[in-house]
């Protein structure tokens, strides 16, 4: 006869199988982010690398896009079943008849940051005075085309007096400060602490803390989520539920250790030969991140602000804000395999 002992270790390892068995068959999640290597998207990577997808037993696979308005196009083809970018495109699709909801908000501002070329520093003092001035965004119609319009117009100066050039991100951002293509533009970190430190640009705009958002936009500004077709949710509450657990243990995570403990978890691509730069560009980014993905109260409210001054989409419709993000997911329990 087996002994308590012996049964307990048998069921344990069977439980082990079975929960293996079940995520080696789990249908894979592809998630599409606009440009993983930017640290207000940090979150995505550092949940897989954590193992929380794995832990959640999903089976899910990261993949980027150098625009958050490409990664939107994928959701909507159906070629992802995800995306994080900004939680502005949710408000942008509704009024274009899409449903979109974000789950889970991992920035509750921006993090962005309007850097303006060493060479025309001495002319460009603010954000009034863009006109004639050819500015960087990631892409048209992105969340930075949106901030830029918004800042540029809140400074007196309309869109028709200032040129906006997709330039992407990273390293093709700075080829294009280098060369003289653009004037400033929207970057995040850790292209902003790489400019700072060739000394190629300079921060005219900061939006990577709540004090710094508020002053330009009025208010806390949710940027960088974890968003899907709500149909998509509906349909597949259990993943959702899971993805959106996943996701909020990473940003407890982030809260309670350092910068130099996460950047130890991310790929050596991320940081390349100069680790001590991403550990800083991260100090700089870290107050920018909820603790535990839920939506700032306040937020889309300032959201929908910024877009109804100026998108065209957006002006003037109505807007169902509380169609465009739940708590709901990162809130709810997560079924687990019966033992």
């Amino acid at each position: 006869m087996r002994t308590l002992r012996q049964l307990a270790v048998v069921s344990s390892v069977a439980f082990a199988l079975a929960a293996a068995s079940a995520a080696a068959h789990a249908e894979k999640i592809t998630i599409m982010v606009g440009g993983a290597t930017k640290i207000i998207y940090l979150p995505a990577k550092l949940t897989e690398q954590l193992g929380y997808f794995k832990d959640e037993g999903l089976d899910v696979e990261i993949l980027s896009q150098p625009a958050g308005v490409d990664a939107e196009n994928e959701l909507l083809a159906g070629a992802v079943q995800g995306v994080v970018g900004f939680y502005d495109h949710t408000i942008d699709l509704q009024s274009k008849g899409k449903e979109v909801q974000a789950l889970v908000v991992f920035g509750q501002v921006p993090g962005e940051v309007e850097m303006v070329s060493t060479k025309a520093a001495d002319s460009l003092k603010s954000m009034a005075d863009v006109k004639g001035k050819t500015l960087g965004v990631t892409g048209l119609g992105s969340s930075t085309s949106f901030l830029t319009q918004y800042l540029a117009q809140r400074a007196g100066v309309p869109s028709t007096q200032y040129t906006m050039l997709p330039v992407g991100a990273d390293n093709s951002f700075i080829v294009a400060i280098k060369q003289g293509r653009i004037d400033a533009g929207m970057t995040t970190e850790p292209t902003v602490s790489q400019l700072l430190k060739t000394g190629d640009a300079k921060v005219l705009v900061d939006m990577r803390n709540v004090e710094g958002t508020r002053a330009v936009l009025g208010g806390t500004y949710p940027a960088s989520s974890f968003y899907v077709q709500r149909a998509w949710a509906e349909a597949h509450k259990d993943e959702a539920t899971k993805l959106s657990h996943a996701f909020a243990k990473t940003l407890n995570f982030m809260a309670t250790h350092s910068a130099e403990d996460i950047a130890a978890k991310m790929p050596k691509d991320y940081y390349g030969n100069n680790k001590d730069l991403y550990v800083g560009a991260l100090k700089a980014s870290l107050p920018m991140f909820t603790k535990d993905g839920k939506m700032p109260a306040d937020g889309p409210d300032t959201v929908l602000k910024v877009l109804s001054a100026f998108n065209p989409s957006v002006k003037g419709k109505h807007i169902d804000l509380a169609k465009t993000y739940t708590n709901d997911y990162v809130a709810a329990p997560v079924k687990t395999a019966a033992k």
